[in-house]
């Protein structure tokens, strides 16, 4: 059996910090599942909000502005389009002062139905722009290895083992997303009166569970990679150094699969220990962090410290340590704690 499952076990936990985005969906109704007609009335007018938001960014030649309006209105359906993802962040990427962040959403700019993803011109300016970044030669990783090319795949780990960081840009998306989600104060319709936390807890919503959408290398391809190496030597290797890049990666994500891999691939026990607590704490401050983003809905002084974060910048990790010990959670897990399972 693969010990890459235990690899899941965070994509799992992570999910679950994304979820309140979808709390305030319709519930089940008595009726053989019909939505309650109020709560459909809510959804609409919190689609139409997010319309009106994109609207009103979508004029700016600011590129943080335009990616803002870009992730806004990459869910919403019939957009005009002026309107819509793809003139927005093409827009994005050629307004002046556009940086990677912009070419990395760019690359979901593709048609999937057409096996054209990852956006190839996306991945080639990332390639040249940021060749330093891990998470950009993992990204054509997954690409050459769903292509069976064989060859391009082991290089490309190769030159991902050889970067100096791994940053999937989440924290600027964010950042982005709570700029743009103050752009219009919510209208009465769209809040939930089952939910204290009013307009700041629904814009709290909107920004996490837009930002849960940001693409992201085929980690799970690489875990796999690696646990085979078998007695590959050199493979072995280049999965140990890009592991230990990863263990200090932007994303919770990136940080457990580093962990895994020092846990799989150390020859040390007691690195190999080290790593797995490490990845239980991992485990406990995601599992938090979505604990507190549940929480916003209901808590305006908390909606308003996540918002905050997420407008002051940094990375998807260094935003959830934050939080954590802006609410007084420890960022280690208490002993004899275990993960919660989904159900």
């Amino acid at each position: 059996m693969m010990r890459g499952r235990h690899c899941l076990a965070l994509i799992c936990a992570w999910s679950l910090a994304v979820a309140p985005a979808f709390a305030g969906k319709p519930p089940v109704g008595k009726n053989r599942g019909t939505p309650d007609k109020a709560v459909q009335a809510r959804d609409k007018a919190q689609l139409a909000f997010q319309r009106d938001l994109v609207s009103v960014l979508a004029p700016s030649g600011d590129p943080s502005r335009l990616l803002g309006a870009a992730l806004l209105a990459r869910p919403l359906f019939n957009q005009p389009p002026s309107n819509s993802f793809h003139r927005l962040i093409e827009r994005a990427a050629q307004a002046e002062g556009a940086d990677t962040a912009v070419d990395w959403m760019r690359l979901a700019d593709c048609d999937a139905t057409a096996d054209a993803c990852p956006n190839e011109e996306a991945l080639q300016h990332l390639l040249a722009r940021a060749p330093d970044n891990a998470a950009v030669w993992l990204l054509k990783f997954g690409a050459d290895a769903r292509a069976k090319q064989q060859e391009a795949a082991r290089e490309d780990l190769r030159q991902a083992a050889a970067a100096k960081r791994y940053d999937d840009y989440a924290g600027i998306s964010l950042h982005a997303l709570a700029n743009a989600a103050g752009a219009l104060p919510p209208p009465p319709d769209v809040l939930d009166p089952a939910h204290a936390g009013g307009a700041v807890g629904m814009q709290t919503v909107l920004v996490f569970g837009v930002a849960g959408t940001q693409p992201q290398p085929a980690l799970q391809l690489v875990a796999k990679l690696c646990e085979n190496a078998g007695e590959d030597a050199s493979i072995k290797a280049d999965c140990v150094a890009l592991g230990k890049t990863l263990e200090w990666g932007s994303s919770p994500l990136a940080r457990s699969l580093g962990l895994h891999l020092r846990e799989v691939l150390a020859d040390d026990p007691a690195q190999q220990q080290e790593a797995k607590d490490a990845r239980r704490d991992l485990v406990w401050q995601v599992q938090s962090f979505a604990q507190l983003l549940a929480r916003a809905q209901d808590d305006t002084a908390l909606a308003q410290r996540l918002l905050a974060l997420a407008r002051h910048g940094g990375t998807e990790m260094s935003l959830q340590l934050a939080a954590l010990r802006d609410n007084g959670i420890p960022v280690e897990a208490p002993a004899g704690w275990r993960p919660q399972s989904r159900k």
